[in-house]
C-alpha cells in the first residue's frame, strides 16, 4: 500500500494554492460580517491553480486528508461511541481541556463552547468538496489529460463524500446548515440557516444517486491498491445510502425506506462477493467474502484495507486514535482519554440467548481482540486498532494485561462488509408483520438470523464451535423484538470502538416511541416552541448509561427529550450567524450549575 502519493499532492496544493487553507466553520459563516477572514481576495492566486489534472487531484485527495484529519478521527470517536454503553472517561489525563469537555459531555452538562460542539472539522471537508464541484468543470477546457471521465470520476467522490459529511451531521446535530456553495474569498455571503433533517438527507441521496451513475468501481483495483477502499467507490456509495435508508427508516417508520436500505446492502454483498478471488488455504466456497476467524484482526486492523473493508479513511499520522485509546501522546506515560465500558469486563460462557447484559462469549476471539487488562480491576483498555500483534489462539485463553501501540499510521474504518450484513439484518426485522402467523414470522424472522449468523461463525474459535448460534435453538422462543436485540447484540460485537454504538442506539430509540414521521421536517427549536418534541425511549437509555455505575441513573434522568440526543450549535457560530436557532436544550445552559 501507498499511501506517499495522497501527501506529495497535497504539499503542493498548499505550494501552489494558500486560498484553500482548512476553514472553520466560523469563517465559513462570517461572510462579510469581520475582517478576520483568512482567505485572501487574491483571485489571481486561485485563477492559476485550477489548470491541471493534477491540480484537480490535489484538491480531491485534500478533501479525503480532511475527513482523515486528527480533529475529524477525534469527533468519529467521540460522537458514535463515547456517549454509548461502549465507551467511558479514563482517569487521566485528568486537568486537560480535552478531559474537561469529556467530561462535560458524560455528565450531560455540555456547554455551548465545548469543544466537541464544534463542528469545523466536518465543514472544513464540506467546502473542500464544494470547491471540487466548482472548479473541476473548468479545467476540462484547459488540460486536454482533465478528460470528461476523470471530471465524473471526481465529481462522483466529492458528492458522495460531502453526502457522508451531512450524514454525520445530522446524526449528532439534527438541524444544520446545508451548503453547496464554495467558499473562495472573504467577500462572499454565507449566511446559511439551518435545515431540517428530512431536507439534508433527500439531499444527500439525491447527491449519492446522482454520484453512482460515475462511481468509480472497487473492482478495477486489486486488492493491493489502496484506492479500492480509500476513495468512495460504487460500494461505498452504495454503503452509505443503505445506512442512510436505514436512519431515516428508523425515525419515521417508513416501510419502503427500509426496503431500500435492503435493496442497497444486496448491492454491496453481490459486489463484494464478486470480486472475491478463492484463496490458497479456502477449501469450500464461502457464502460470503469474510476473514476466517485467526485472520480478521490482522486483516482489518494490522495490514489494512482488507478484503472484506468497503470505506478507510486513510491515515499516516492518526494520533486521534492513540489520544483517545492508548495514550494521551505517543511518547507519554499517561493513559489515553478513554476505556472500555464496564459491559466488556466478562466473557459469557454461552452466546446462545438474547440477553444484551452479555457482550461476548469466551469463544469468540472477539473478546480478545476488543479489549486488554484484568476483569475485576475496573475498566477494560481498548485493545482494537491499537495492539498490531493478531488474535490467532485456537483455544480460550485469558486476555491480555498489556500490549504496545506499535505505530501511528492506522486507517479508521467508515464500512466494512458485516457491517452491510448486520444493516440488512435490522432493516429485514424491522419489515417482519407481528400480526402473521407463527410459522409465516419465524420464516422471516429466519433470513435476519442467517445473516447474524454468519458474523458471529466466522469469529468463534475454529476448533471449539460450542457457541455456535444455530436456528433450532432460536425459532421456538425468539420474536420480533428479541431479534432486533440479538442483532443489535451482534452489531456491538462486531463494530465496538469504529464510531458505529450511538448511532445504533438512536435508531433503536426511535423506532421504540411513538414518532410523528412529519416532526422530522420541522427543527428542534419549532417542535420545543410547540411542546412537541419527541419522548427518548426507556430501555435505550438504559442500555446507554449501563457502562456509567452510579452515575447512570442521574445521566438517564436528565435526559427527558429528543432534543438532549443531539449536540449544541457551537456557541461562536451562533454570534457570527443570527440565523442560526440553538437546540433548545442548551439556549440557557451557560446559567446552568456544572454538576461535576
Amino acid at each position: 500500500m501507498n499511501k506517499t502519493y495522497i501527501y506529495k499532492k497535497v504539499k503542493n496544493l498548499v505550494r501552489r494554492a494558500s486560498c484553500v487553507m482548512l476553514l472553520s466553520l466560523s469563517t465559513l459563516f462570517l461572510g462579510s460580517c469581520m475582517d478576520t477572514i483568512i482567505l485572501p481576495d487574491d483571485k489571481t492566486v486561485d485563477e492559476d491553480f485550477w489548470q491541471t489534472k493534477s491540480d484537480v487531484s490535489s484538491m480531491v485527495n485534500a478533501a479525503y486528508m480532511a475527513m482523515a484529519s486528527n480533529d475529524a478521527i477525534a469527533r468519529f470517536i467521540v460522537w458514535g461511541d463515547f456517549r454509548s454503553d461502549e465507551i467511558v472517561l479514563a482517569n487521566s489525563p485528568a486537568g486537560t481541556a480535552t478531559y474537561d469537555a469529556l467530561n462535560e459531555m458524560a455528565a450531560v452538562n455540555m456547554q455551548t463552547t465545548n469543544t466537541f460542539a464544534s463542528w469545523a472539522a466536518i465543514y472544513a471537508v464540506i467546502n473542500r468538496c464544494n470547491i471540487v464541484l466548482d472548479r473541476a468543470g473548468e479545467v476540462r477546457n484547459i488540460d486536454p489529460n482533465y478528460t470528461e471521465g476523470d471530471y465524473q470520476t471526481d465529481r462522483s467522490q466529492m458528492l458522495a463524500l460531502r453526502a457522508l459529511c451531512y450524514f454525520y451531521l445530522v446524526r449528532n446535530y439534527r438541524d444544520v446548515p446545508y451548503i453547496t456553495e464554495a467558499y473562495m474569498n472573504s467577500s462572499q455571503n454565507m449566511q446559511v440557516p439551518q435545515s431540517s433533517p428530512a431536507y439534508v438527507l433527500e439531499q444527500c441521496i439525491a447527491d449519492l444517486e446522482e454520484a453512482s451513475k460515475n462511481a468509480v468501481q472497487a473492482r478495477g483495483f486489486s486488492t493491493s491498491e489502496w484506492q479500492r477502499v480509500g476513495w468512495l467507490t460504487n460500494d461505498g456509495i452504495n454503503a452509505l445510502l443503505a445506512d442512510i435508508y436505514l436512519w431515516r427508516a428508523s425515525m419515521t417508520h417508513n416501510a419502503s425506506d427500509y426496503q431500500r436500505c435492503v435493496d442497497y446492502c444486496d448491492l454491496v454483498i453481490n459486489s463484494k462477493k464478486s470480486q472475491h478471488v478463492k484463496g490458497r488455504s479456502e477449501v469450500a466456497e464461502k457464502e460470503y467474502p469474510l476473514a476466517d476467524a485467526n485472520q480478521v484482526y490482522s486483516s482489518l486492523f494490522v495490514s489494512q484495507n482488507a478484503e472484506e473493508s468497503i470505506f478507510e479513511l486513510q491515515s499516516r499520522s492518526n494520533l486521534s486514535v492513540c489520544q483517545y485509546y492508548f495514550k494521551y501522546g505517543s511518547n507519554s506515560s499517561s493513559e489515553g482519554f478513554l476505556k472500555a465500558g464496564t459491559i466488556f469486563g466478562n466473557a459469557a460462557s454461552k452466546v446462545q440467548n438474547v440477553q444484551v447484559s452479555q457482550v461476548f462469549s469466551s469463544n469468540d476471539l472477539r473478546y480478545y481482540a476488543a479489549c486488554y487488562g484484568v476483569p475485576g480491576d475496573g475498566n477494560l483498555n481498548i485493545r482494537k486498532m491499537i495492539s498490531q500483534n493478531a488474535v490467532v489462539a485456537k483455544t480460550a485463553q485469558a486476555r491480555e494485561t498489556s500490549i504496545n501501540y506499535g505505530s501511528l499510521d492506522r486507517n479508521y474504518i467508515v464500512y466494512s462488509l458485516t457491517d452491510v450484513m448486520l444493516m440488512k439484518a435490522e432493516a429485514l426485522v424491522q419489515q417482519v408483520d407481528t400480526s402473521l402467523a407463527v410459522a409465516e414470522k419465524e420464516e422471516l424472522l429466519r433470513v435476519p438470523f442467517t445473516l447474524v449468523q454468519a458474523v458471529n461463525t466466522r469469529s468463534l474459535h475454529a476448533d471449539n464451535l460450542t457457541d455456535s448460534m444455530t436456528w433450532a435453538g432460536y425459532k421456538t422462543t425468539i420474536s420480533k423484538e428479541q431479534m432486533e436485540l440479538l442483532v443489535m447484540q451482534e452489531r456491538l460485537r462486531e463494530l465496538c470502538f469504529q464510531g458505529k454504538r450511538w448511532y445504533d442506539l438512536l435508531r433503536y430509540s426511535y423506532r421504540h416511541v411513538d414518532y410523528d414521521a412529519a416532526k422530522y421536517d420541522k427543527l428542534l427549536v419549532d417542535l420545543n416552541e410547540t411542546n412537541s418534541l419527541g419522548t427518548i425511549s426507556a430501555d435505550m437509555k438504559a442500555l446507554m448509561v449501563r457502562s456509567r455505575g452510579a452515575d447512570g441513573t442521574a445521566v438517564a434522568a436528565k435526559m427527558q427529550n429528543e432534543a438532549y440526543l443531539y449536540l449544541p450549535v457551537p456557541n461562536s457560530d451562533i454570534i457570527v450567524c443570527p440565523l442560526l436557532r440553538q437546540n433548545p436544550v442548551y439556549k440557557s445552559m451557560s446559567d446552568f450549575e456544572k454538576s461535576y
